[in-house]
């Protein structure tokens, strides 16, 4: 039987099969720890890994609260910031990013007032359309911030009542099956990883944002650890054996 393959059909470097060539951990070059390919509380490459990674441009800021209970070495959200570093930003909670007046910033997160990209810019065209908007301009000028809550769903409630993030418009995702290998009790199998999350929105962003000229760009390599790591996984448990991979679709 075949084996699958939910990465087929994205462009992801495959520089990642390198990285199964590193076997030494090394000292991170800030906090002196011994760290295999990164290191997860500095955000910084090891020296074997820097030549292989893609580094990305982002449309747009990529904030991230972290919860202070989320398990650093288990997080993805290390992997937006070290593919990303100039658009990507980590936050452990209660620090929170500071928005001027002229930022439009978004939240992630599939709450009850959350809509769609596709509805958030057809609102956000009419609106600025009234006020006699130059239509040439392009989606990502309703964008400057994207903001990610990275914790378990349980530990996200209390990061929302937070007043920085309350009353910011609320967006939600297209569904997609996560191909994340880490379980959480009682959570669907569409609840995505946080960096699955960040690469969805910015493949929604390139669908809808069709006034920029040239072709689209494509942001497949925000899975490049992942993928790595995705396959790392597979080589040691069967698939149906992970529990992750046997959640439903609802709960």
């Amino acid at each position: 039987m075949a084996k699958m393959n939910p990465f087929e059909g994205l462009e992801i470097s495959n520089d990642w099969q390198a990285l199964f060539n590193i076997n030494e951990r090394q000292p991170c070059r800030k906090c002196s720890k011994s760290r295999k390919y990164f290191c997860y509380t500095c955000y910084t490459l090891n020296d074997d890994v820097e030549n292989k990674i893609p580094m990305l441009e982002l449309p747009f800021k990529i904030d991230i609260i972290k919860h202070s209970r989320e398990i650093a070495g288990k997080s993805t959200a290390i992997h937006a910031a070290l593919l990303a570093p100039n658009d990507v930003t980590i936050y452990i909670y209660p620090d929170m990013p500071r928005y001027t007046e002229d930022d439009k910033v978004i939240l992630v997160y599939p709450g009850k007032s959350a809509v769609t990209l596709q509805d958030f810019f057809s609102s956000s065209k009419k609106q600025e359309d009234s006020k006699e908007y130059n239509k040439q301009k392009t989606s990502s000028k309703f964008i400057t911030h994207a903001l990610f809550i990275d914790s378990t769903w349980n530990q996200s409630n209390g990061i929302l009542k937070d007043p920085i993030i309350r009353g910011l418009p609320c967006i939600k995702l297209q569904i997609r099956l996560s191909q994340f290998w880490r379980h959480q009790k009682g959570s669907p199998r569409w609840f995505l990883a946080t960096i699955e999350a960040i690469h969805q929105l910015l493949v929604e962003f390139t669908e809808t944002d069709v006034e920029t000229n040239g072709p689209p760009k494509n942001y497949d390599n925000m899975l490049f650890f992942f993928r790595f790591m995705y396959e790392k996984i597979h080589q040691l448990y069967e698939h149906d054996q992970l529990k992750s991979y046997r959640r439903p679709m609802n709960v």
